[in-house]
């Protein structure tokens, strides 16, 4: 007469440990009857000439504990997650209506009523200190506008603006543009990653598990919170 609990209840258990977030509250409890059921039917029927050892019951109560004990752990991380998410949420409505930067290469210039450009900044991010940055403006067609040396520049973000002028003196017709960005360090490339200004519309709140999502506009569309390199 065999003294332990049949194998496929075990497997059961233990596939149930290894992915306790799968298992809904009312799957655990039918698993944990399922179980002490089966381990009461055991130690009634088991052979008194050799009974099942304390250490193989201890074993298999810890393993059906293990289920519970993940839920409860799921359960909790699950109110955790919750309260960070609703926590950045109310931090990242703070944003709404202001101009921050994030990945991207594209620069605006408006003339005012007297012909006086006006240009959105824009940034670089630098995975590490450059000698020498170069910053390219190109129009649509992509022919070179104009292109400024800033020398050296720190690791991290750096914000930018660009006057609107061609490298002829003339102010540059209104509308779109790019920023190209080279970086260089003891004449070796740096990573480098170009920035361009947006206005935060909105703010949505973290699903299934993901960040809080931004607003930036048609042009740019939806970002996560972690996209936002500097507030201006």
């Amino acid at each position: 007469m065999a003294n332990g609990i049949d194998s496929s209840v075990i497997n059961s258990v233990n596939a149930g440990a290894s992915a306790g977030a799968s298992l809904g509250p009312r799957q655990s409890a039918e698993l944990q009857d399922s179980f002490m059921t089966l381990l009461v039917t055991q130690l009634q029927n088991q052979d008194p000439l050799s009974p099942m050892k304390n250490e193989e019951m201890t074993s298999q109560l810890a393993q059906i504990n293990t289920v519970s004990g993940i839920e409860k752990l799921n359960e909790s991380l699950g109110a955790i997650n919750d309260q960070i998410g609703a926590g950045q949420t109310l931090q990242a409505s703070a944003l709404i209506g202001q101009g921050v930067l994030v990945p991207g290469e594209r620069v605006l210039l408006s003339q005012g009523e007297e012909g006086e450009a006006t240009t959105t900044p824009f940034g670089v991010e630098l995975a590490q200190p450059a000698d020498e940055v170069v910053v390219t403006i190109t129009d649509q067609a992509g022919q070179v506008v104009n292109r400024y040396e800033m020398g050296a520049v720190k690791a991290g973000v750096e914000s930018f603006s660009w006057d609107g002028q061609t490298s002829d003196g003339q102010t540059a017709a209104e509308g779109a543009y790019r920023v190209r960005v080279e970086a260089r360090r003891d004449g070796e490339p740096v990573a480098v990653e170009a920035l361009n200004y947006a206005v935060v519309n909105s703010v949505t709140p973290p699903t299934d598990g993901g960040e809080v999502r931004l607003d930036l506009g048609a042009v740019f569309g939806r970002v996560g919170l972690s996209d936002i390199k500097q507030i201006l």
